[in-house]
């Protein structure tokens, strides 16, 4: 989930966050970049490396590991334990729903790209997602083993792409560089 997320993000990400039927504005594309980068950052760096990697429940991750840490050994049934009970359940829910809404948000968002491409096979782009969705979902009976043996040498090469995309489009227009000031977010 989080590959697929951060690699399909830049489909739709920006064009999203800025508000609908506007011209980009350079400082609102710097505002905008700039709380993704440090949006990226604090997660990943206070969320992930500081808290999220040290929780250890006999070698069991996750949000429900998590909460049964939080929880500890003791059986009594007190409202605060019910509290962290449902918030971690919740936190559960949401995962899952993630889970289940990021396929078809990314897959619809690729398919988004025909209009682009090729403005006549746009009322396909669902009809198309749908079909590779199912695809995917037919293939997953195999187990995760053959779907990355299959899907691994695409990421290399989607994540490759990004990269080599990315970089040249930096050095096509290096003030982007500047979003990497917090002070873009905060203005935005």
């Amino acid at each position: 989930v989080v590959f697929g997320d951060i690699g399909t993000s830049p489909l739709y990400a920006l064009k999203e966050s800025l508000p609908p039927g506007s011209s980009a504005q350079p400082a609102a594309v710097l505002g905008v970049l700039s709380l993704m980068i440090w949006a990226l950052v604090v997660i990943v760096s206070i969320k992930y490396l500081l808290l999220v990697l040290r929780a250890d429940n006999e070698g069991e991750g996750g949000i429900l590991a998590l909460m049964a840490l939080v929880l500890g050994p003791d059986e009594t049934g007190t409202r605060g334990r019910r509290v962290i009970l449902y918030v971690g359940l919740l936190g559960a829910a949401l995962l899952y729903g993630d889970g289940i809404i990021t396929p078809a948000i990314s897959v619809l968002s690729a398919m988004e790209g025909l209009d682009v491409v090729a403005p006549d096979l746009a009322s396909l782009a669902v009809p198309l997602a749908a079909a590779i969705l199912i695809g995917l979902f037919l293939l997953q009976v195999r187990g995760t083993g053959s779907i990355g043996r299959v899907f691994g040498p695409v990421m290399l090469v989607w994540f490759t792409m990004l990269a080599v995309l990315g970089a040249v489009s930096i050095v096509s227009a290096p003030a982007v560089l500047a979003a990497f000031n917090p002070a873009h977010g905060v203005a935005y």
